[in-house]
């Protein structure tokens, strides 16, 4: 029997797959676009794991097609999962589980297999997939921790760990985990990402544009998702300190154009042009090329996360394909699986309908129904930087209705612990001079 990359045994047919059997497992945890070299290996050799990861990578399409076309792959390695090792069969189970729809499951299988088989950092790094797209930053840190005694040799899994504890506000532990993952191994974006949202929360945002910058040339051969968010997120850094032209620069040369039609790209490039717009940066017409590609996911449902952001892609760029996405959310959150249906209802579609408000200039409306997701909003997923957009939109709603003492108590209390950002300091500079109290109350320096 053969073993992989991290020492899990597997079970093949041929040696001759194992190159591009290691390239999914490795080339997955390291954000690599070798990952899916195992496609090509999956069209000669029919070894129950390697069909199992082929169906993921299709799964990770994340668009309405994504389970058929990962299903002919999953009935070929279900139907060779007999002769596969235990691990094997409960990697195939979860991957099923994921194109059934029953998350729940497919999360329960990633539980398991941490603590059957620690060094499985391919399920596990799928297993906070699933829990980070449901808002359960804990679960995601549980995983890591599970498999650190294990897998403390893999410096990937130091990253995964380190992007845990952020999501769970431990900073202190995830910038140690972080810096720790970079000295195994300096090219580790998932890492360079996980300290970056460390300085982003902290308001450290020179520290963290010269930190993104010195290690982003280390982001090569990476898959589309992550070197367009890292970038994405040295962009946020260059907004914060008022450097619109260098951000738009950013979005123009690295966050859109890798893979245009593929989901987290098009999240990107909404939620960047939609925060250069807030900071008074003119986007001319660059809505339209984003549009054009989100009009083919109106009738998706994946997950809420990226429904919204391509409604307002939509909704911003005039397309009447907005509304039509917001009746297939509406449409979809009546009919949600109960484990799914409060983040759909009760986030996803208030939120929905908010953004589409603001989008058009309906600002109490914006301010109304954004104002009732805002507090459930970790429900439907995505990162606390990645769902700041939505807290930013209302804000923005909020100071264009004239609500400048509610807008005081947000913009204040974040600039004290953001000083260096130039967009709250405009903002505070605008409520102050709403308010009647020039700059008497400022207190930056």
């Amino acid at each position: 029997m053969w073993t992989d990359c991290l020492g899990n045994a597997v079970t093949l047919a041929s040696g001759a797959v194992l190159p591009a059997l290691d390239d999914f497992v490795e080339g997955f945890i390291a954000s690599e676009a070798r990952a899916v070299n195992i496609l090509q290996a999956a069209e000669t050799d029919d070894s129950a794991i390697v069909q199992g990861y082929a169906a993921a990578v299709h799964m990770f399409a994340e668009d309405r097609n994504a389970p058929a076309n990962a299903r002919p792959f999953l009935a070929k390695a279900q139907e060779r999962a007999a002769g596969a090792t235990p691990r094997e069969q409960r990697f195939i189970a979860a991957v099923a589980a994921w194109a059934d729809g029953d998350i729940p499951r497919a999360i329960a299988l990633h539980e398991e297999q941490v603590q059957e088989h620690p060094r499985d950092l391919a399920s596990l790094k799928l297993g906070q997939y699933h829990r980070f797209n449901r808002g359960d930053s804990p679960g995601m840190l549980r995983l890591a921790l599970a498999a650190l005694p294990a897998a403390a040799d893999v410096p990937y899994l130091h990253g995964m760990l380190a992007f845990g504890w952020e999501q769970c506000h431990f900073l202190h532990e995830a910038e140690a985990a972080a810096r720790h993952a970079i000295g195994m191994r300096r090219k580790e974006p998932w890492a360079h990402h996980a300290l970056a949202h460390v300085m982003l929360t902290q308001g450290r945002f020179r520290e963290g544009h010269a930190f993104m910058q010195d290690v982003g040339g280390t982001w090569t051969d990476l898959n589309s998702f992550m070197v367009t968010h890292n970038w994405w997120h040295q962009a946020l850094f260059a907004l914060e300190l008022g450097h619109g032209e260098e951000a738009l620069a950013l979005y123009d040369q690295k966050v859109w154009g890798v893979v245009k039609q593929y989901s987290q790209d098009q999240v990107n490039a909404v939620s960047l042009l939609a925060r250069l717009e807030l900071a008074g940066v003119d986007v001319g017409e660059r809505w339209q090329d984003v549009a054009d590609y989100l009009r083919e996911r109106t009738a998706d449902q994946v997950l809420p996360f990226l429904d919204m952001q391509y409604l307002y892609g939509l909704a911003r760029a005039g397309r009447p394909e907005a509304d039509r996405l917001l009746d297939a959310i509406e449409s979809h959150a009546a009919e949600a699986r109960p484990a799914d249906a409060d983040a759909w209802q009760r986030v996803c579609v208030p939120a929905s309908r908010g953004l589409l408000a603001h989008a058009r200039g309906d600002w109490r409306r914006a301010v109304e129904q954004l104002g009732q997701a805002l507090p459930r909003l970790v429900e439907i997923g995505g990162s606390h930087a990645q769902r700041d957009l939505f807290a930013q939109v209302h804000l923005d709603a909020m100071m264009r209705q004239g609500r400048w003492a509610a807008v005081q108590n947000v913009v204040q209390p974040q600039l004290n612990a953001q000083p260096e950002s130039a967009r709250l300091r405009r903002h505070a500079e605008r409520t102050y001079a709403a308010l009647g109290l020039g700059t008497a109350y400022l207190r930056w320096s």
